[in-house]
């Protein structure tokens, strides 16, 4: 083997399928758990986006009802590797409206849960729920450059099967 071939770029690793695949389905995953509790319970869920006191009061019962479901429906998309594209462009927005409210709240010293992964928490937000929701958007930063600015299509997805019959 050459020198050449022995060395893997960086640029390689970034867009090895494998990984593309691991970041795929563990953002998917994510957003799929983050969804079924406030899917089961949308009067608690709505208690919480209410908490935040960013949205009028007739727009929380409103988010509260659709926003899993669209948690859902593009985690689940991004975990199939079906509409790669527009799922991932959802989510990282999705995760930059849930950083700017979670920052917001902060700055403003509210004593809340951040509704995130549960509707019933005894637990207030704090820094590292911040930080932990930008391991998240890190996660889509990626999967957006991987497919949007590289145009890396997505390797095993349910899409691939449709297109070979």
């Amino acid at each position: 083997m050459s020198a050449t071939n022995d060395k893997i770029g960086l640029g390689n690793w970034l867009t090895h399928p494998t990984i593309a695949l691991a970041a795929r389905v563990i953002l998917g995953c994510i957003f799929i758990f983050a969804s079924l509790d406030k899917i089961s319970h949308p009067d608690l869920f709505a208690e919480a986006v209410y908490n935040y006191q960013l949205l009028p009061d007739k727009a929380v019962n409103l988010l509260a009802i659709w926003l899993p479901w669209l948690e859902l429906f593009a985690g689940g998309l991004l975990v199939l590797g079906l509409w790669v594209r527009g799922s991932v462009l959802v989510l990282t927005g999705l995760l930059v409206v849930f950083l700017g409210a979670l920052g917001i709240s902060l700055a403003r010293g509210l004593e809340i849960h951040c509704g995130c992964f549960t509707t019933q928490s005894d637990h207030p937000m704090t820094i590292f729920t911040l930080l932990r929701d930008s391991v998240f958007l890190l996660f889509a930063l990626y999967l957006c450059w991987l497919h949007h600015i590289r145009n890396v299509d997505p390797k095993f997805s349910l899409i691939r099967i449709f297109q070979r019959r």
